[in-house]
């Protein structure tokens, strides 16, 4: 059985869900006054990092891929 997601798709996600994570994030601060949304900023902020991160993974092993290919 194979996974229906390839590597390249999989990495398109973590991004797209990185970028909405850190947008949101950045609307919801407590700089901005016309925010009053109740979400604990610290573990959004937390989880867009994560994802960012982790798109940057995905990104040097695909990297990595291209230059040891013969």
């Amino acid at each position: 059985m194979t996974f229906p997601l390839s590597f390249w798709d999989l990495s398109l996600w973590i991004a797209v869900t990185a970028i909405i994570l850190l947008i949101t994030a950045e609307l919801t601060s407590p700089y901005n006054t016309q925010a009053n949304i109740l979400i604990d900023n610290y573990k959004l902020e937390k989880a867009a990092l994560t994802m960012g991160i982790l798109f940057l993974i995905t990104v040097a092993i695909h990297i990595y891929t291209i230059i040891t290919s013969p």
